[in-house]
């Protein structure tokens, strides 16, 4: 039936190269843009491309930046350009962010290593993190991803700085607060086994 609406076919399929939309969400996505008011959809599309010719990557964080002015983290005189948390990406600025309780500065890699989808060191921005550690920087925090992609990552960047007069940190593993034994994956029960702590 979709191959006798070539339209929408093609709709579908550009919506399916949007990472983190779904397969079974795609008919809802193209729905919703083909039932918007034609000037609400021609706003959607202007501010989207508004964003893409004003915005740019830090060339020190890699956070998002407007191109006319200065990053909020690198810029600001109430951080601490000292310590240096390493995430994935932007998304996970507004997790740490939103708990009010880091003053440091971040470093976005951009993705995590994972050789099986052809993402390797070069690929993300572990040699600009290198370069950024001086003798000023006192603190590293790894705050990946949990995963054998995630530990990967850390383990490449760990080895990557040695050498360098830092001192290396990662977030506490093991079982969230209120959470079920049964539920948690394996990765997880081992982390919380390994590093245990007193009661």
């Amino acid at each position: 039936m979709i191959d006798q609406l070539p339209s929408l076919a093609l709709l579908l399929k550009q919506i399916q190269q949007v990472p983190y939309v779904a397969s079974k969400n795609i008919y809802r996505v193209a729905n919703h843009f083909l039932d918007m008011p034609e000037d609400r959809l021609e706003q959607f599309c202007a501010i989207l491309l508004t964003a893409k010719n004003k915005l740019q990557h830090c060339p020190v964080c890699h956070a998002w930046q407007e191109k006319n002015g200065a990053c909020v983290f690198c810029s600001s005189p109430r951080r601490d350009k000292t310590i240096i948390c390493v995430i994935q990406s932007w998304q996970e600025v507004l997790s740490i962010e939103k708990t009010g309780g880091y003053n440091g500065v971040y470093h976005i890699l951009g993705g995590l290593l994972c050789p099986l989808e052809g993402v390797g060191p070069d690929d993300l921005k572990i040699q600009t993190l290198v370069n950024r550690v001086t003798d000023e920087i006192k603190e590293i925090i790894l705050a990946l991803d949990q995963t054998p992609e995630g530990e990967a990552t850390s383990a490449y960047i760990a080895d990557a700085l040695k050498g360098k007069n830092v001192m290396l940190s990662c977030f506490s593993r093991g079982m969230p607060v209120g959470s079920s034994l049964e539920m948690l994956d394996r990765l997880t029960v081992f982390k919380a086994l390994s590093e245990r702590r007193p009661w």
